[in-house]
């Protein structure tokens, strides 16, 4: 690729869905941080400034709603795209409540993962 890396952030506490997330999105080119908990949100993004952020619904501490709303209403940050994701099956009312861009349902196809968050980063 002769892009630079693109960057994403991935809030979920499952650490087997971290590692498999990393690991396709790592492979595709992607710079991937990522967190269990979504505490201290808006310093974290800040630093990092991610091209997407793939936030899963049942994060701890506050949840994804919540964060993904503290992100949104942050003048600096409200613009980065949030993909949302969770196995809720109202995933798609979940994803709108918080405000974000897009909805990725648990269990995903990996390919699906990686073309929904190339759709969002090139906006």
């Amino acid at each position: 690729m002769s892009d630079p890396a693109k960057t994403i952030i991935i809030f979920d506490d499952d650490n087997d869905i971290l590692s498999i997330c990393s690991y396709i999105l790592e492979e595709h080119g992607w710079k991937v941080h990522t967190f269990e908990d979504c505490n201290d949100i808006v310093n974290r993004v800040s630093m990092i400034k991610p091209d997407v952020i793939l936030m899963d619904n049942w994060i701890p501490d506050t949840g994804g709603i919540k964060a993904t709303r503290t992100l949104k209403e942050d003048e600096d940050l409200k613009d980065i795209p949030v993909v949302y994701f969770s196995a809720n099956s109202d995933i798609e009312s979940l994803a709108k409540a918080a405000g974000a861009e897009t909805h990725l349902a648990k269990p995903f196809d990996l390919d699906d993962l990686v073309s929904t968050i190339t759709s969002v980063a090139h906006k």
